[in-house]
């Protein structure tokens, strides 16, 4: 018999197939999509119908896959985002109604408690594992025949306010320093996560957040809490991004794709491949 899980994450929504039998259960399949709900609850503190509408039509796939797989048992969960959004309970249900299936809210501590049942997680007298998530982060110890779970709202996605901090905001909190531009995130999608841009009155340009792709054009993919600056005193003012990649103008009218993923040839600059591969992390001039 097979059976199926959906874990809809603050960084992303995974599904995982398996073939049981009375005394095994083997892994077949995933399915991962980096919807990142925890962008919308950790800067707005609300569940976007956006958000929600992308996490319905991929909950539908899923659906559609486990159709095909004859799959009829099957458990979705839901961990940080949901459990810290301010309207959990009606964005809750009304994903339930359109999928026609239950969600399961847990909380952080049963997140760590679910640790135990990995393969390996009682197979010394003393272990530890750390899950390092979008939203949180949750320490399962085995010491002696004891478990020890913690759970903390430490993770990927938060940190992207530009507060040096993992806290959420609920109304405006002032970035530090003096800005005259910043960008407006464009699209009616945002799958990939939040990349920040904001340009001084002395030309200099700065970023923070997530940078996954090299969105934020600082030459690493390490995310930042608090503003970076990109090389360069001749940034315009003019900055824009789009899904996880970002642009921006310099005072001499050129027009710089700062980084990011270039799905479909997105950044402008004539590179071909795969998107991921053909991905920049530092600018890069349009013709």
């Amino acid at each position: 018999m097979k059976i199926a899980s959906i874990d809809i994450g603050t960084n992303a929504i995974k599904s995982k197939i398996f073939r049981t039998t009375p005394a095994s259960i083997e892994f077949i399949e995933g399915i991962r999509s980096p919807i990142r709900l925890g962008a919308d609850v950790f800067k707005t503190g609300v569940l976007s119908k956006r958000k929600l509408n992308e996490l319905i039509k991929t909950l539908k796939d899923y659906q559609i896959n486990f159709i095909k797989n004859d799959i009829k048992m099957y458990e979705i969960v839901a961990t940080s985002a949901f459990r810290d959004t301010q309207n959990s309970e009606e964005a809750r249900r009304y994903v339930e109604n359109e999928i026609e299936h239950p969600i399961r809210i847990i909380s952080g501590l049963e997140e760590a408690k679910l640790i135990r049942f990995h393969p390996k997680a009682q197979s010394k007298n003393i272990n530890a594992f750390v899950d390092v998530g979008g939203g949180s982060t949750e320490i399962y110890i085995y010491r002696d025949d004891q478990h020890i779970i913690q759970s903390f709202q430490l993770g990927a996605v938060r940190g992207m306010l530009g507060q040096n901090n993992t806290a959420s905001y609920s109304s405006p909190i002032q970035i530090p320093g003096s800005w005259t531009g910043f960008n407006k995130e464009m699209g009616n999608n945002a799958t990939y996560g939040d990349v920040n841009l904001g340009a001084k009155g002395d030309g200099t340009l700065w970023a923070w957040g997530d940078n996954e792709y090299g969105g934020l054009g600082l030459n690493n993919i390490v995310q930042y809490s608090s503003p970076v600056q990109i090389p360069g005193t001749d940034w315009g003012g003019s900055v824009i991004t789009a899904s996880q990649n970002s642009f921006a103008i310099k005072s001499n009218g050129t027009m710089w794709a700062i980084g990011g993923i270039n799905y479909a040839g997105s950044l402008g600059i004539n590179v071909s491949g795969p998107s991921v591969a053909a991905a920049r992390s530092s600018p890069v001039q349009i013709p």
